[in-house]
C-alpha cells in the first residue's frame, strides 16, 4: 500500500491534486484544506490512504498521518465510505471529530453533508473511543512559509461547497456572509481552508 508521496505538485484542482514522483503522476483526492497547502511546481509530502475496489484503486491524500488515520478509522462505521469520510475531514479537523464523537455532539456531526441524525448516532455508537483523545495537532491550513498567491479564490470555495453537496445559491450566500463578517472583499489563497470551514459551519447551523 502507498502510505505517503513526496514529489512535485503537478496540478491542484478543487478536490484533487497530481503529485509527480519520479516521472509518475499520482492522482490524489483530498479535502480543500489539504489542497490549500499545495503549490503548483513545489515539492510536497502528503500522507496517503489507498482504497481498493474491484474496479478501481483510489488514493486519498492528507496533510499528516493523523488525518489519514482518522479517515481510515471512520470508514469502519456502517455506511461510511471514503467520500463521506473525506467530507467529514473537510468540515472538521481530526481533533474536532474526536471531540464531537466523545461528547456525542450530534449537531456537529450533522454539519457534514450526507450525515443525518441517525447517521450521527451510529457514528458515535460504533466509533466510541476508537479515535483516541484529542492530540492538539492537525492540518489547519497552509504552512507558515508557504508563498502567498495573489488572486481571488472566492469561486474556489463556492465550488468546493457545491462539490460537497450544497446548492450553488446557498454556497454563494454562505461565502458572502463569511466575507462580510471578516471585512474582506475576496478570498485569498491562504484563506481558502478557513473560509471553507466557516462557510460549512454557517450552512450546518442552518440545515433544515
Amino acid at each position: 500500500m502507498i502510505a505517503s508521496l513526496t514529489g512535485t505538485v503537478a496540478h491542484v484542482g478543487l478536490d484533487r491534486a497530481v503529485v509527480d514522483v519520479g516521472g509518475v503522476g499520482y492522482l490524489v483526492h483530498a479535502t480543500p484544506t489539504t489542497l490549500a497547502t499545495l503549490r503548483h511546481g513545489e515539492t510536497a509530502t502528503v500522507a496517503t490512504s489507498m482504497v481498493v475496489r474491484e474496479d478501481s484503486m483510489t488514493l486519498y491524500g492528507f496533510g499528516d498521518a493523523d488525518e489519514r488515520d482518522v479517515f481510515e478509522v471512520v470508514q469502519t462505521v456502517s455506511g461510511v465510505g471514503p467520500r463521506l469520510a473525506l467530507a467529514m475531514l473537510a468540515v472538521h479537523t481530526p481533533d474536532a471529530l474526536r471531540r464531537a464523537v466523545a461528547g456525542e455532539d450530534l449537531a456537529a456531526l450533522t454539519r457534514v453533508p450526507g450525515i443525518g441524525k441517525k447517521g450521527a448516532q451510529r457514528i458515535v455508537l460504533e466509533l466510541g473511543d476508537r479515535l483516541g483523545p484529542a492530540t492538539g495537532t492537525g492540518t489547519a491550513g497552509p504552512t507558515p512559509d508557504a508563498a502567498p498567491v495573489v488572486g481571488d479564490h472566492t469561486e474556489r470555495v463556492v465550488e468546493a461547497l457545491t462539490g460537497l453537496g450544497w446548492p450553488a445559491k446557498q454556497a454563494d450566500e454562505a461565502v458572502a456572509k463569511v466575507l462580510a463578517e471578516t471585512g474582506a472583499e475576496t478570498v485569498a489563497a491562504d484563506e481558502v481552508a478557513s473560509t471553507l470551514r466557516a462557510a460549512l459551519r454557517l450552512l450546518g447551523g442552518h440545515r433544515g
